[in-house]
Order: structure tokens, then C-alpha cells, then sequence
């Protein structure tokens, strides 16, 4: 019996009966579409960090608001983790490759702080242990019973004050801070520009020097400790970068801050800086001899700045004691100072002997 032809085929029979073929279906459109765009929003991704390292890496401070900015670079460098995870997550290579590049870039910026120095200096030379203490009184009104209390109960030998009043040292000098520390090299202004020093050992050449480009103040004197030759130390206080039109009287005022001199008298620089680690401009300073406590001792993240609950901001170092590479450093702390938008800093320092 025949089968009438309808014009209809049958499928094609495949020669291997017993494999299976598979079509690959290719995706559509929009699917492709939605591919380009994560790629590209990945790549974007990637080049904001890689500027952001390479603007770290060189130093480019002088446009607004690259100073404000570098400051979160600690921040920053947590963050690009993100991007590295993402194209691991979509298995994309050459994105994850390029940003293990910019994150392990941040990272050789960042860590050290966290890490204390093989050397931290000559701790066990002899020579005598001078306890220092920064405290930024937001234009004279930290508490001084609190600014006492820590004095008092850290054994400072030294504190710079910065932003220093008439009020401020009255209402200090009440609560008994020259009962602790009685000797004093002051110039209290109004404002943000007076500068102290007190001491527990004798302080002379007294001076206060004040920097040209901002008319910022800082008080400087020779500090005599038995067992070591005299110590020069600086309340530091440069303007802050606040605006457009700050960034170079800051610039200026960090340049003008004395070097360290490693074959003349042991220098010390310890206050507000108005700079972190992340900063080309305190590097540079730094570069000239010193080393940062902080850093030394594995404390570089001890947060300063904005200490106060009306500041919604993540917290930045920009308190520093810079001590000569000839003084070794022990311990290094940051305390909370009521009325100041500061963190006090303590720094242990071991100085050479005589």
C-alpha cells in the first residue's frame, strides 16, 4: 500500500544514532547587552581606583579636592577589594588581574602602618624615656580637668597645645597644670594660631615661630633632659587644606617646618599636622629624618580626627609626633579629649644618651 507524498520530509537521520547533538543556543540580545554593560561598569570600576593609586603614587596635591580626598585613602584601599571579588565572581581575567594590580598598589601604600617596625630605635641604649602628649583644644575649650587627668595619669613630660587661648590657659593652670608640668614656653592668641609647650624639665630659647603664607602659630624650644643632650621640640600647627583657597598656605606651612638635622641636635615635631601619612607634602617632611611614632610602633591608624558626635565622617590621622631617627619609640595611644574635635596622641620615646 502506498503512502501518499504530502510534501512533507522526514528529519535528517544522524549517522551516529547513538551520540547526542547538542545545539548551543546563543544568547539574546539583551542578555548581551546586559554582558557589555557590567563589563564596562567593571572597567570603570577598576580605572577610578588605578587613578586614585596613581594620584597617591605621585603625590598630586595641588588641585582641590585632591588633598581632602587622599586623606580616606586607608578607606579606598579597603574598598578595592570590591572590584577584584566581582570579576573573580563573573570569572573575568583580565579584569580581576588588572585590579589585583591597583588593590595590591593601595595595599603596599596602607599596611605598614599596621605593622611595627623591625627597628623601632635605640630602646635599649640607656638612654632616658620622654613622655609626650599633642592636644588640639579647638580653639581653647577642650576640657582641662580631662587634659590634667591624662597628664597625670600617662606621666607626661611634654605636652604641645595647639590652638591655644588666654582662656585655655587660665582655665589649665587652675586645674593644676603647672603643679605637673611647671615649666612653659606659651603664646596664646585668639583663634586658631596660639602654641604651647609645658614641660617637666626646663625649656629655653622659648620662640614662637609663625609661618608667613597663613599667619599660623607655632611654639618652639630647646628641652633639657637629664642624661641626654637638649632636645629641640615644635607644637606643630600648619593651616588646614579647608578649601580651594587653603591649599597653598598648607603646602607652604608644611615646607616650612624645620628638617630633621640627623647630625646636629635631636629634633622632635609633635601636634596637628593637618596631614596623614597619605600626603606627599608630610612624606616629604618625614623624608628629611624623621619617622612617625605611630607607624613605628604599628599604630598608624590611632584615628584623630574628627573626634566629636556631630561630625558624621570616617576618622582620619593627622596628629602626629615626628621624632629624629635617633630616638627609638615604645608606645603610642590616642585619647578622647571632651570639648576638642581631636583625639589627644601620647607617644613613648626613648631618647639616646648623652
Amino acid at each position: 500500500m502506498k503512502v501518499q507524498d504530502r510534501g512533507e520530509r522526514p528529519p535528517p537521520v544522524s549517522p551516529y544514532p547513538h551520540r547526542m547533538v547538542i545545539t548551543e543556543e546563543r544568547p539574546t540580545k539583551p542578555a548581551r547587552r546586559r554582558t557589555t554593560v557590567l563589563r564596562g561598569l567593571l572597567w570603570a570600576l577598576i580605572v577610578v581606583f588605578a587613578v586614585w593609586t596613581l594620584v597617591r603614587l605621585i603625590g598630586f596635591e595641588s588641585v582641590f579636592p585632591a588633598v581632602q580626598l587622599l586623606a580616606f585613602t586607608p578607606y579606598v584601599a579597603l574598598a578595592s577589594l570590591l572590584p577584584v571579588v566581582a570579576a573573580l565572581l563573573t570569572r573575568r581575567v583580565w579584569p580581576a588581574v588588572a585590579a589585583a594590580v591597583v588593590m595590591l598598589a593601595l595595599a603596599a601604600c596602607v599596611v605598614p602602618r599596621w605593622l611595627a617596625d623591625a627597628d623601632p630605635g635605640p630602646a635599649k641604649a640607656g638612654g632616658p624615656t620622654l613622655r609626650v602628649l599633642s592636644v588640639n583644644l579647638l580653639v581653647g575649650g577642650a576640657e582641662p580637668d580631662a587634659i590634667v587627668g591624662l597628664v597625670r595619669a600617662h606621666q607626661v613630660d611634654l605636652v604641645a597645645f595647639q590652638e591655644f587661648t588666654a582662656e585655655a590657659q587660665a582655665a589649665l593652670e587652675r586645674s593644676g597644670l603647672t603643679d605637673l608640668l611647671p615649666n612653659r614656653v606659651a603664646y596664646p592668641v585668639a583663634g586658631v594660631t596660639g602654641s604651647a609647650l609645658y614641660s617637666r624639665y626646663p625649656l629655653t630659647n622659648g620662640a614662637f615661630h609663625v609661618h608667613e603664607a597663613s599667619g599660623f602659630g607655632q611654639a618652639r624650644a630647646t628641652l633639657a633632659v637629664p642624661g641626654t643632650a637638649p632636645i629641640e621640640v615644635e607644637s606643630i600647627h600648619p593651616c588646614a587644606p579647608s578649601g580651594p583657597s587653603r591649599g597653598h598656605c598648607w603646602r607652604a606651612d608644611l615646607a616650612d617646618q624645620p628638617g630633621a638635622g640627623v647630625d646636629g641636635p635631636v629634633r622632635l615635631l609633635v601636634g596637628d599636622f593637618n596631614a596623614t601619612l597619605d600626603h606627599a607634602a608630610l612624606r616629604r617632611l618625614i623624608a628629611t629624618g624623621y619617622r612617625d611614632a605611630a607607624d613605628v610602633v604599628g599604630a598608624g591608624y590611632a584615628r584623630t580626627w574628627p573626634y566629636d558626635e556631630r561630625w558624621y565622617m570616617p576618622a582620619i590621622t593627622i596628629d602626629h609626633v615626628l621624632a629624629d631617627r635617633r630616638v627609638g619609640v615604645t608606645a603610642v595611644s590616642s585619647h578622647t579629649l571632651p570639648n576638642s574635635d581631636h583625639h589627644a596622641l601620647f607617644a613613648a620615646l626613648q631618647l639616646p644618651p648623652a
